[in-house]
């Protein structure tokens, strides 16, 4: 085991790495990195050369994932996956996803020469952002079988579709298949900054995720009667701004009185848009998350109910269409367990926790145990410039996954598992 100096010392390179990685972009003076874009290139290059340096075979599978392999004690020994993704989104912060696979790097490091029970096969996702197709975990999407037709198609705001842009980077769309991981994978293991301002409240460096929250998104259109500010009576108007905006603070409300739900209405527009006019037509979209899917499904239906009451009482009319339903999904109970006493070990006191946001977990969970470890964020600042960490819990980070892994290879339950595929 490191000393704790070892730990700092390998954290600051951990850092360091990071930064370098979010000079790889797409856009000069700020961070971008979309799928198989040409910085994505450069990314698999520097990441490759650390992997390279520790002894480990790598490869990149037919959608971009950078795959780097540290094997086990006996040939033919099972694996787990430790990683994130190495896209961003616009203007980006240095450690979204990209610290996840930058740590699993250190972890191989912090072995030394030391093999496991297990290899270990770290793992730099080449999309998870959705940004450049408008469809996310294209790279993890991969590993369980889900890239069809329909995605390969989808094209980018240039006309370049997936397929395509898979051919530019050099790789082969007909070789998909072949990246999905096989029945001697173990687990999923991901470590991930919150994102969020949880953990720097509670005063806690690290986190046990027990659920990636289901989401809901709806779009919810007002119709009332366009007319003229100055001549119409308050009392004759049929107005779907205002219908709206009662609502949205409906849509408030009902979050603050309901644990663990978190519910935004993020995009609002009204028309014709003009200062002097009634609003004939107000169009909102409604975001609401919750680990529960029964919770989270009776929000959406009361948020509903109470959109149509208004309407109704306001004289306009309602239209509702929902565009997003994904359920919740659960982290390996075992797993987190485990996780709770590595970070225990660590000197660290765990917080068990839901994570508000997708990640890359929730795709690989449906075919093999997941679990992931958040990391606290200074100031709760994500998808910015300002996002950070303190070096000291990336040290307890690097401490924890330590730890985990000496565990993982000393019980004989985790060995004995074998993957759902």
């Amino acid at each position: 085991m490191l000393t704790t100096s070892g730990f700092a010392n390998l954290a600051e390179q951990v850092t360091a790495r990071c930064r370098k990685l979010a000079s790889f972009s797409e856009d000069p003076g700020s961070t971008k990195r979309t799928f198989l874009s040409a910085p994505m290139r450069d990314c698999h290059w520097e990441v490759s050369s650390w992997m390279k340096a520790l002894g480990m075979t790598v490869s990149v599978d037919a959608v971009g994932n950078l795959r780097g392999f540290y094997p086990g004690t006996l040939p033919g020994a099972p694996r787990i996956l430790v990683g994130s993704h190495l896209d961003t989104v616009p203007n980006a912060g240095a450690f979204d996803g990209i610290l996840g696979v930058v740590l699993a790097v250190g972890l191989v490091e912090s072995l030394g020469d030391r093999r496991l029970p297990f290899g270990i096969e770290v793992i730099g996702f080449s999309e998870e952002e959705g940004v450049r197709f408008d469809v996310p975990f294209i790279g993890s999407r991969a590993l369980v079988g889900q890239i069809d037709q329909e995605l390969l198609d989808r094209k980018d705001d240039d006309g370049v579709s997936v397929r395509k842009a898979i051919q530019d980077f050099g790789l082969n769309p007909s070789e998909i298949s072949k990246a999905a991981f096989g029945d001697d994978v173990l687990a999923y293991i991901e470590f991930h900054i919150e994102q969020g301002p949880v953990l720097e409240h509670l005063g806690r460096p690290l986190g046990v995720v027990e659920a990636i929250v289901g989401q809901n998104r709806l779009e919810f259109t007002f119709s009332g009667q366009a007319n003229h500010a100055g001549t119409t009576p308050m009392n004759l108007r049929h107005d779907a701004l205002a219908a709206a905006a009662e609502w949205i603070l409906a849509v408030e409300n009902l979050a603050q009185r309901t644990p663990g739900i978190v519910s935004t209405v993020g995009f609002l527009e009204a028309k014709p848009g003009a200062t002097n006019v009634i609003a004939g037509e107000a169009r909102a979209m409604l975001d609401i998350r919750h680990a529960s899917d029964g919770a989270r499904t009776e929000a959406v239906d009361e948020l509903i109910r109470q959109a149509d009451s208004i309407a109704a009482r306001r004289g306009v009319t309602l239209r509702w269409r929902t565009l997003l339903a994904q359920h919740a999904v659960a982290m390996d109970p075992f797993l987190a367990a485990q996780i709770g006493h590595a970070i225990q070990k660590a000197g660290c006191e765990p917080h068990r926790m839901a994570s508000g946001a997708g990640h890359d977990a929730m795709i690989i969970a449906e075919k093999i145990p997941a679990a992931m470890i958040f990391l606290r964020t200074p100031g709760g600042i994500s998808h910015d410039p300002l996002e950070s960490v303190y070096l000291d819990d990336v040290a307890k980070a690097l401490e924890c996954g330590l730890h985990l892994l000496t565990q993982l290879a000393a019980s004989r339950e985790f060995l004995g598992r074998t993957c759902r595929a």
